[in-house]
């Protein structure tokens, strides 16, 4: 598991299951209306229901948990739109 930090508390995250074994997203952390995503870089970012969406979190917390679309649907569809960059 990946580990990150939220708060000065630290959060263990989940492998990202990569069915298609070409995503760029290897680590989630899913919150209540929010998720935490760790791409290939090792860069973390937390997308929140008020920065990406209520809608676009929870089709996040789905793809997350299926293991597949999350990098793609992330790139097509909320990018940019995080509440914040995590170290």
């Amino acid at each position: 598991m990946a580990a990150a930090f939220r708060r000065g508390r630290r959060i263990d995250m989940e492998r990202y299951k990569n069915r298609s074994n070409e995503s760029g997203v290897v680590a989630y952390e899913i919150g209540r209306g929010s998720i935490i995503v760790e791409f290939v870089n090792g860069e973390k970012y937390l997308y929140s229901g008020k920065s990406a969406g209520a809608k676009n979190v929870a089709k996040m917390q789905q793809l997350a948990k299926e293991g597949v679309g999350l990098s793609t649907f992330i790139s097509q569809n909320v990018h940019d739109r995080y509440a914040r960059k995590l170290t």
